[in-house]
C-alpha cells in the first residue's frame, strides 16, 4: 500500500488531505492550551477559596481552630491549597510535554511538508515541459511532411509541363528534394523526442512522483503517530496526579474521623464556664400566717415596733428569683460583688477614700444574665467588643468570671515561666561561652559578655516577681472556687434538714386546737420551709426585707454598678449581710439599694435575724 502507486494522479487531493491533517493538529494543540488555562483557573479559585476561609492571624478565629471541628476544616483547607498545586502540576505538564514539542512539531512539518510538495511540483512542470516539446517537434514534422508532398506535386506538375523550360524543372526538383530532406530531419527529431517523453513519462510516474508521494505519506503517518502520542500523554499527565490527589481526599476524611464531638463540649466547658453556683430554691412565703396568728395587741405592736416580722416575708437569698421576676429586679439581686473591698481609709477625708471597688458584674452574674445585659445595654457592648479586641483590661483579670479569670491566670502563669526558661537558656549559652573565652583570651573577650549577663539576670528577677505576683492572684481565686464548692456541697445538707423541719412544723400546725403558733415558731419554720408553691404575681414581688440597721464609718463613692454610694455618719438598713465575700447589702430607701464594703460600715442585726 503507497500512495505513490495507488495514488499517483492524485497529486492536489494530498495536497489538501495534508493541510487538513495540519489544521487537526494546531487544533489539538489549541484545545491543550485552554485546558491549561482553565486548570490554571482552577487552581487559582480554589486558593482564593482556600485563602478566604484561612484564620486571621490574631483574630478570634484563630481562637476558634482549637475544636477539633475547626482544626479539621483547617486540614481540609490546606489539602484543598495542595489539591490546587496538583492542577498547577497538570497545566505545566501539559504545556511543556504537549503544547510546546507539538508547536515545534506543526513547524516542522509545515516545513517538510511544502518542501515535498515543492517536489512534486518541480516534476509535474518537468514532465509538462517534456510533454510540450514533444507536441512541437510532431506539428513541425507534420509541417515538414505537408511541405515536402506540396514540393513533389510542383514538381511532377512542373515536369510534365512541356512548355516549362528545363531550368525550371530543375529547380522544382531540387526543392522537392529539399523538402524531402527536411521531413526526414524533423521525422528523426520526433522521433527523439517521442522517446526521451516516453522515458522521463515513465521516470516521473513510476520513479519520481512516487518517491515524492511516498515521504509524503510517511510524514503524514508520523503526523498521525505522534497525535497519538500527544493524547496518551494528555491522559496520562492526569494519571500521574491522581494518587496525590488521593492522598489529599484521604487527608481530608482523616481530618473529618478525627472530629471528637465530646472533646469539643469539654471545650466548650472549659471557654465559657463561669465559676458561678446556679440559684438556690425560692424559699416559701406563707401569706395565711396572719389569719392563723392570735390576735395580740402586744404581738402586733411588737411586731411592727422591732420589724421583726419582715423576715417572714421576705426570707429570699440572693439572686434565687431571677428566672421569674422582672429585669430591674433581676439586675439588683444578681449585682452582688466578688471583689475584695477596698480597705477603709485611714481617714475619713474624702481623698483617702479609693474610688471603690471594680464593677462586680462582670463577676457575679450568670451567663444568661450577662447575653441579657450585652443585648440591652450599648456601652456594654461596647466595653465587651474592646475586651475581645485585647482592650486594656485589668491585669490580675478580675473583669472575668472566676473559672476564666483562672484559665487566664494560669496562661499567664505558664507564659511567663516559658520566657524564664528562654532566658535562662540564653544566660547558661553566654556562661559557657565566657568560660571559652577566660581559657582561650585568643577567642574573644569574656568581659563583653558581662553586661549581658548581668541583663538577663535582671530580666529573670523581673519575670519570677511577675510569676510570684500572678500565682498569689491564680491561688487566690482557687480558694475562692474551693470555698464555693465547699459551700454547695454543705447547702445540700442543710436543703436535706430542712424537709425534716417541714414535717415537723406541719405536725405542730394540726396539733394546735385553733390553728395558732406563736411568733418565733412561725419565724424559724418559715425560714426553712422549702418551695412548695408560687404565687403568680412574681411581677408585682415586694422588696427584700431589713434585717436590721447600719451607720456608715466612712464615706464610700458608690460609682461601679450594683454599689451605693453613703456618706459617713449615714444610717441605713441592712437587708442582706455579709456572705464572705466583703460585701453587705443596704438599703437607703424604697427606690435606693446597693453593695457597700463591709468594713466601712458598722451593722446591728436583729435578734432574730441572728437566730435565723
Amino acid at each position: 500500500m503507497s500512495w505513490g502507486t495507488e495514488l499517483w494522479d492524485q497529486f492536489d487531493n494530498l495536497e489538501k488531505h495534508t493541510q487538513w491533517g495540519i489544521d487537526v493538529l494546531e487544533k489539538f494543540i489549541k484545545f491543550v492550551k485552554e485546558r491549561t488555562e482553565i486548570e490554571l483557573s482552577y487552581a487559582k479559585q480554589l486558593r482564593n477559596l482556600s485563602k478566604k476561609y484561612q484564620p486571621k492571624k490574631n483574630s478570634k478565629e484563630e481562637e476558634e481552630y482549637r475544636y477539633t471541628s475547626a482544626r479539621a476544616f483547617l486540614a481540609t483547607l490546606n489539602e484543598m491549597n495542595d489539591y490546587a498545586g496538583q492542577h498547577e502540576v497538570i497545566s505545566e505538564n501539559m504545556t511543556s510535554l504537549i503544547t510546546g514539542e507539538l508547536t515545534r512539531y506543526v513547524q516542522e512539518l509545515k516545513q517538510e511538508r511544502k518542501s515535498h510538495f515543492h517536489d512534486g511540483r518541480k516534476a509535474q512542470q518537468h514532465i509538462e515541459t517534456c510533454w510540450k516539446q514533444l507536441e512541437a517537434s510532431k506539428r513541425r514534422f507534420e509541417r515538414d511532411c505537408k511541405e515536402a508532398d506540396r514540393a513533389q506535386q510542383y514538381f511532377e506538375k512542373m515536369d510534365a509541363d512541356i512548355n516549362v523550360t528545363k531550368a525550371d524543372v530543375e529547380k522544382a526538383r531540387q526543392q522537392a528534394q529539399l523538402r524531402h530532406q527536411m521531413a526526414e530531419d524533423s521525422k528523426a527529431e520526433y522521433s527523439s523526442t517521442l522517446q526521451k517523453f516516453n522515458s522521463e513519462q515513465h521516470d516521473h510516474y513510476y520513479t519520481h512522483i512516487p518517491h515524492i508521494f511516498q515521504k509524503i505519506q510517511e510524514m503524514e503517518e508520523r503526523r498521525i503517530v505522534r497525535i497519538g502520542e500527544s493524547m496518551k500523554t494528555f491522559a496520562e499527565v492526569d494519571r500521574q496526579v491522581i494518587p496525590i490527589i488521593g492522598k489529599c481526599l484521604d487527608e481530608i476524611t482523616k481530618a473529618a474521623e478525627s472530629i471528637d464531638h465530646k472533646n469539643d463540649s469539654q471545650l466548650v466547658i472549659e471557654a465559657f464556664k463561669s465559676g458561678f453556683e446556679p440559684p438556690g430554691d425560692v424559699d416559701f412565703e406563707d401569706f395565711t400566717q396572719p389569719m392563723k396568728r392570735t390576735v395580740s395587741e402586744s404581738s402586733l405592736s411588737n411586731s411592727r415596733a422591732d420589724g421583726k416580722s419582715e423576715p417572714k416575708f421576705g426570707g429570699k437569698s440572693k439572686g434565687k428569683l431571677w428566672p421569674f421576676i422582672k429585669k430591674n429586679k433581676l439586675m439588683s439581686l444578681l449585682t452582688s460583688p466578688h471583689q475584695p473591698p477596698p480597705p477603709p481609709p485611714a481617714s475619713a477625708s474624702p481623698s483617702a477614700v479609693p474610688n471603690g471597688p471594680q464593677s462586680p458584674k462582670q463577676q457575679k452574674e450568670p451567663l444568661s444574665h450577662r447575653f441579657n445585659e450585652f443585648m440591652t445595654s450599648k456601652p456594654k457592648i461596647h466595653c465587651f467588643r474592646s475586651l475581645k479586641r485585647g482592650g486594656a483590661g485589668p491585669e490580675d483579670f478580675s473583669n472575668l468570671p472566676p473559672e476564666q479569670r483562672r484559665k487566664k491566670l494560669q496562661q499567664k502563669v505558664d507564659e511567663l515561666n516559658r520566657d524564664i526558661q528562654k532566658e535562662m537558656d540564653q544566660r547558661d549559652a553566654l556562661t559557657k561561652m565566657k568560660d571559652v573565652y577566660i581559657k582561650n583570651p585568643q577567642m574573644g573577650d569574656a568581659a563583653s559578655v558581662d553586661h549581658r549577663l548581668a541583663e538577663l539576670g535582671q530580666n529573670i528577677e523581673k519575670l519570677r516577681l511577675e510569676v510570684q505576683k500572678f500565682e498569689a492572684w491564680l491561688a487566690e481565686v482557687e480558694g475562692r472556687l474551693s470555698m464555693r464548692s465547699e459551700a454547695r456541697r454543705q447547702s445540700g445538707l442543710y436543703e436535706a434538714q430542712n424537709t425534716s423541719a417541714v414535717n415537723s412544723c406541719a405536725q405542730d400546725r394540726e396539733s394546735s386546737p385553733d390553728g395558732s403558733y406563736t411568733e418565733e415558731q412561725s419565724q424559724e419554720t418559715e425560714m426553712k420551709v422549702p418551695a412548695t408553691d408560687f404565687d403568680d404575681e412574681f411581677d408585682d414581688e415586694e422588696p427584700l426585707p431589713t434585717i436590721g440597721t447600719c451607720k456608715a464609718l466612712y464615706t464610700f463613692e458608690g460609682q461601679n454598678e450594683g454599689t451605693i454610694s453613703v456618706a459617713e455618719g449615714e444610717m441605713l438598713y441592712v437587708i442582706e449581710e455579709d456572705k464572705g465575700d466583703g460585701w453587705t447589702r443596704i438599703r437607703r430607701n424604697e427606690d435606693e439599694e446597693g453593695y457597700v464594703p463591709t468594713s466601712y460600715v458598722e451593722v446591728y442585726l436583729d435578734k432574730n435575724a441572728k437566730d435565723s
